[in-house]
């Protein structure tokens, strides 16, 4: 497995047996910031996924690889990070394949071949989508410590007025 750089961690997964289309993405995602871990083997791809502590956040796969097909690195993913943003990389004859992955919950699909336009595209939907659930999380945790404050305002209530000589 290649590392596009030095960081320990990644948060994005390149799995494509096809050096040229792996070599491109990866070039292509690490100038734009992300950290960016490869493989040429769905098997490499499965276990760097168990191995990544659910820090994956973005995963592209081809469907027809060695060791393992997209099918088995899209469900790694979806095991390491329930949230993670996977697509698959697909052949021309094998659309129907990928319509098929988009509904086992791939969030989106490349035909090959395909333009970094279209990558670019599928970025900026992850960005957005990302930023969403982040949001909804500081909500949810927002209204987690409203709750917590009136359940705490509560008890001490009701500790005062036990505390009330009778």
């Amino acid at each position: 497995m290649k590392m596009a750089d030095h960081h320990q961690g990644f948060d994005t997964l390149v799995a494509d047996d096809e050096r040229g289309i792996r070599d491109l993405l990866v070039d292509f995602l690490g100038e734009r910031g992300w950290r960016v871990a490869s493989t040429g083997d769905g098997r490499a791809a499965v276990s760097a996924l168990q191995r990544s502590g659910g820090l994956c956040r973005l995963v592209f796969t081809d469907i027809s690889m060695p060791g393992a097909d997209g099918f088995a690195v899209l469900t790694a993913a979806r095991d390491a990070n329930p949230s993670a943003y996977v697509v698959m990389i697909t052949g021309y004859g094998s659309l129907e394949t990928a319509i098929q992955a988009v509904r086992l919950g791939a969030q989106d699909y490349l035909t090959k071949p395909f333009s970094l336009g279209q990558v670019d595209v599928i970025l900026k939907q992850a960005a957005a989508r990302f930023a969403l659930e982040s949001e909804r999380r500081r909500k949810a945790d927002r209204e987690v410590l409203t709750a917590l404050a009136s359940i705490e305002d509560r008890l001490a209530s009701i500790e005062r007025h036990l505390k009330m000589p009778m």
